[in-house]
């Protein structure tokens, strides 16, 4: 029997749907501090980049480029951060987070800094929609 991809609940709870890829859901971080993707292997029981057969891997390489890049040009960020951790949430997930010089918690990680602030309603439905844009037909 084939296991069913089911998106973790805590990411769920924190996020909204951008798109789908090949192999990604891109989902952005519902946090105003910091421009925060996720990108989540649609495959189930996966908790590792190995975990994923060669192809995916390599496909996920490339929906990180093109969300990382997308990100970039949004948001012109001094850097962007790029991590899959794992430690809380178990399924297999990339955190590509933009980055500035005095954000809330520059220069260390955004993880474990503060507390969460949502944004409003109509910021992050007009950040949703110019990253559709910005992605436009990739990997669709």
């Amino acid at each position: 029997m084939t296991e069913v991809f089911d998106l973790d609940p805590r990411l769920s709870a924190e996020t909204v749907l951008i798109t789908r890829w090949q192999v990604s859901r891109v989902l952005l971080q519902d946090d105003a501090r910091f421009p925060w993707l996720i990108l989540v292997p649609q495959r189930a029981g996966m908790s590792e980049l190995f975990d994923l057969e060669p192809g995916d891997r390599l496909q996920l390489a490339r929906e990180i480029d093109a969300a990382a890049q997308a990100l970039k040009a949004e948001t012109g960020a001094l850097k962007i951060n790029v991590g899959a951790l794992g430690n809380i949430v178990r399924q297999l997930h990339v955190h590509i987070v933009a980055r500035r010089e005095g954000d809330a918690a520059w220069p260390g990680p955004v993880w474990g800094k503060g507390t969460r602030e949502p944004m409003t309603l109509e910021a992050r439905a007009a950040l949703v929609t110019r990253l559709q844009q910005r992605f436009g037909g990739a990997f669709s």
